[in-house]
């Protein structure tokens, strides 16, 4: 039909055109503004597939920052302060009696009374090295960096329960939903791993309380999220190819599917849409970087030893020995967690286990990060949710005795190289080990301590979600500027 023509009425009574478009409610007007809609939404489609089509390229940081990596070794569960990092000699002099309640004040636990008995520390303190740092007689290995690492003993929370306790150190909120800090620096800074993902995760025990939680990327794209790799088999599930595909085919066939996954993102701009493409590719090449990864066959007898590692047993000494390996990769961060730190009961025996199976390997990664040139760029923090309690717990009802109660009040971390002071014991307790009486550390001053180290202003690395501008931190914390070097 030319645009002269018209339709007819049975009847045989010309209708123009525009009166037809009238009738049906589409004027010119209508049809101009549909198309110019039309074109805006498919610029803004192909802007924002542009924004996502690499998410995990490497960008600049807010300003230098010393570390390019972190590796945090998370001791899910919460060790003692009291009996490993903050000597307490004092409370030997309770042993057996009630606190003051001057001290107490109105605070409640979950298993203990608040006139609960005191329990002095199960073990004995040393120093170690030219800063003198007292440690536990069941951390020689790590004694022996003690010049290395920056001891925090005045490190404070806001939760006492350890999934909400583990949830809010790592995502800086206490109930699951937003993202983790290693998806937050990898939003930030991108990767440099090629082969890896940038944010990998490992478990070493039992159950980790908080779960997936503490490693989801939250409401930031899904590409953000920790990569877990497992303890024994392949590293990831099916990531060898099934019988009768070749990787010629498989090529073929994560080609068309990143086509059409690409002409879709360009349309909708949907960022899920780029995290299933870099998914499908990364899958791809872990194929043969991750049993790389896995192989420890050029590891030397002599860094094997160091670390206390079997390659064909999975522990944490395996898990602290890939950490360096990935590393040198570019993987951006790194968490290891190894839990059963929980001493309701039988503290000596717990905390005998776990030092054993953590002291020599923690030692080992700081020593063989300096000696490869790298801890200078590399963050390594090692703690748990909070502290333990001054107070014994002993339920026969619940078959516990000699163990602690949790204790957020007080709690010590440390780290090591990344822009942090060594050989530095910073903040302090009180004489029962209760209260921070010093250079109070709280949670989120750690998380906008790490950001910083890394070049990333806490308070800049945002994201807008629902109307409003999240942050790692949220509306709190500060960077703990006498820590760095």
């Amino acid at each position: 039909m030319n645009c002269q023509s018209h339709l007819f009425e049975g009847r045989g009574t010309p209708l123009s055109r525009r009166w037809f478009l009238r009738e049906c409610g589409i004027g010119l007007g209508k049809i101009g503004l549909a198309a110019l809609l039309t074109e805006a939404w498919s610029s803004k489609s192909q802007a924002a597939a542009a924004e996502f089509r690499n998410l995990l390229a490497p960008r600049p940081a807010h300003f230098p920052g010393k570390a390019k990596a972190v590796i945090h070794l998370f001791m899910a569960g919460a060790p003692s302060q009291l009996d490993l990092f903050d000597s307490k000699p004092e409370l030997a002099k309770y042993e057996g009696k009630p606190l003051p309640a001057s001290v107490i004040g109105g605070q409640r636990y979950a298993f203990i009374r608040s006139d609960a008995a005191v329990m002095a520390p199960r073990f004995k303190f040393k120093r170690y090295g030219q800063s003198g740092s007292e440690l536990s007689e069941m951390l020689p290995h790590i004694g022996s960096i003690a010049d290395d690492i920056c001891l925090i003993k005045s490190v404070t929370t806001d939760q006492f329960n350890h999934a909400p306790a583990q949830i809010f150190f790592n995502t800086g909120f206490s109930q699951p939903g937003r993202p983790s800090i290693g998806s937050w620096v990898t939003y930030g800074l991108g990767s440099e791993a090629k082969d890896l993902p940038a944010f990998v995760v490992m478990s070493t025990a039992s159950g980790i309380s908080g779960g997936a939680a503490n490693w989801a990327s939250g409401f930031l794209p899904t590409t953000y999220t920790g990569v877990r790799l497992r303890n024994q088999g392949d590293p990831i599930l099916d990531v060898a190819s099934p019988g009768g595909v070749d990787s010629r085919l498989q090529r073929d066939t994560l080609d068309l599917v990143r086509t059409l996954n690409e002409q879709q993102l360009e349309t909708l701009g949907d960022p899920e849409i780029s995290t299933r493409i870099n998914s499908y590719e990364m899958a791809f090449r872990l194929q043969t970087s991750a049993p790389d990864l896995m192989n420890l066959t050029s590891e030397s007898k002599a860094t094997l030893e160091m670390y206390g590692c079997d390659p064909a047993k999975p522990s944490f000494a395996r898990a602290c020995l890939l950490a360096r390996r990935m590393v040198e990769r570019g993987v951006r961060f790194i968490n290891i967690y190894h839990e059963g730190w929980d001493a309701h009961s039988d503290l000596v025996g717990n905390h005998t286990s776990n030092c054993k199976a953590t002291d020599q390997a923690s030692a080992a990664l700081v020593k063989d990060l300096k000696q490869r040139g790298l801890l200078d760029s590399t963050l390594v923090v090692w703690g748990g949710e909070f502290g333990r309690t001054p107070m014994v717990e002993t339920n026969p009802s619940l078959g516990r005795s000699m163990g602690r109660d949790h204790h957020p009040q007080a709690f010590t971390i440390w780290m090591a190289g990344g822009g942090v002071k060594p050989g530095l014991s910073y903040g302090a307790t009180d004489d029962l080990g209760f209260h921070v009486v010093e250079n109070p550390v709280h949670v989120h001053d750690v998380q906008a301590t790490i950001l910083h180290c890394l070049g990333l202003d806490h308070e800049r690395l945002t994201f807008d979600f629902q109307g409003r501008r999240f942050r790692l931190t949220d509306v709190h914390g500060h960077v703990v500027k006498d820590m760095l070097a």
